[in-house]
């Protein structure tokens, strides 16, 4: 059993228990919410939506707020002395499927 769900702009397949990063979604550590429910497969049966499911529920609980890897980058214009670095660290959520259900 798995489904595909949106959470943000990003799309991703789960699985029960599946623990995986997400852009920040406003919620705090603690917290349980439930995601936009694109597709749902069990056993020989797939379910798709158009453009989601509404039967369809995956609950999430946020576990901790984390940051990605630094991104650095750098501009350079030749002949106008011109240089500047800079850097950016994304913040993230670690979230962890709760639940599936197919309703």
């Amino acid at each position: 059993m798995f489904a595909i769900i949106s959470v943000g702009n990003r799309q991703f397949k789960v699985t029960q228990d599946l623990e995986f990063l997400t852009e920040k979604t406003g919620k705090n550590a603690g917290e349980t919410f439930d995601a936009k429910v694109l597709l749902f497969a069990e056993n020989n049966k797939v379910h798709i939506g158009s453009p989601e499911l509404k039967s369809a529920k995956v609950s999430l609980k946020v576990l901790e707020d984390v940051k990605g890897e630094k991104v650095h980058g750098y501009v350079y214009k030749k002949r106008k002395n011109y240089q500047k670095t800079w850097g950016h660290r994304q913040k993230l959520q670690k979230v962890k499927v709760v639940s599936l259900s197919a309703v």
